[in-house]
């Protein structure tokens, strides 16, 4: 753990100035990284950038550190979806940025991202994802998620969804699903224009993928997406989720 907060952070969110971006990071037991993550984004907040971490739950010290290096950390109903949504309702950004606590995005592509959404005439948007691993199989997944995503216009939570608050709020936010939520999300948010696909690419962890096996953990997601896709409902998603997360 970093020895001390990059800033203090006893300043009611009010007395601020209004930021641009805000990173909404949804947690749950991630007290052993949580600080090193942050501590990497504080260039950001130097930049005027909002941090702010919301954990469903956790039964380790992930809020308690978080609060050192965060703008805002505090406690909402666990499920990814709830989470994100109460960090979009607390934050005061213009453009909201959804990263997964595993991942690391690009800094100066981050600080760019309202000035480039306007830019180029977009409301929302993701970056390409990159699994940190050496395997083989899982650089073709890397690419394939990209390719699919800049294919249907439709992203996932691991590619750092964004997206400007005031477009979040008119689609309803993140749909109350157990899982798919990002899909869902993204569908919503096709209907009022095709994403900005940034070929600069977060880094997102492999543990998942190495703790319960690359070819395993690409047929287990793949089909739960086709069982998505062909109507299964969001609670048997999300059991069937849960009991191969723990087989």
């Amino acid at each position: 753990m970093p020895e001390s907060p990059p800033m203090a952070t006893h300043t009611h969110p009010s007395s601020r100035p209004v930021p641009r971006l805000s990173i909404i990071i949804p947690t749950l037991n991630e007290a052993g990284g949580i600080a090193t993550m942050l501590t990497a984004l504080a260039p950001l907040r130097t930049q005027g950038c909002e941090l702010i971490v919301v954990d469903g739950g956790s039964d380790d010290e992930t809020v308690h550190q978080a609060k050192a290096y965060a703008d805002q950390a505090f406690t909402a109903p666990r499920g990814r979806a709830r989470q994100m949504n109460a960090g979009g309702a607390a934050a005061r950004g213009a453009v909201l940025l959804f990263l997964h606590a595993d991942t690391r995005p690009p800094l100066e592509v981050v600080a760019a991202l309202p000035d480039r959404l306007a830019q180029q005439g977009h409301c929302w948007g993701r970056f390409d994802v990159r699994i940190d691993a050496r395997h083989p199989l899982l650089r073709l997944v890397s690419w394939s998620m990209n390719q699919r995503s800049r294919l249907t216009g439709i992203a996932t939570g691991d590619q750092a969804m964004f997206v400007v608050r005031e477009t979040f709020e008119r689609v309803g936010g993140y749909p109350p699903l157990a899982l798919m939520e990002d899909i869902s999300l993204s569908a919503r948010l096709k209907r009022e224009g095709p994403p900005l696909c940034l070929r600069e690419p977060v880094v997102t962890s492999a543990r998942r993928w190495e703790r319960d096996g690359v070819v395993r953990t690409i047929v287990f997601m793949w089909s739960l997406r086709l069982a998505f896709a062909l109507g299964a409902s969001p609670g048997w998603l999300a059991r069937h989720y849960e009991r191969g997360q723990t087989q």
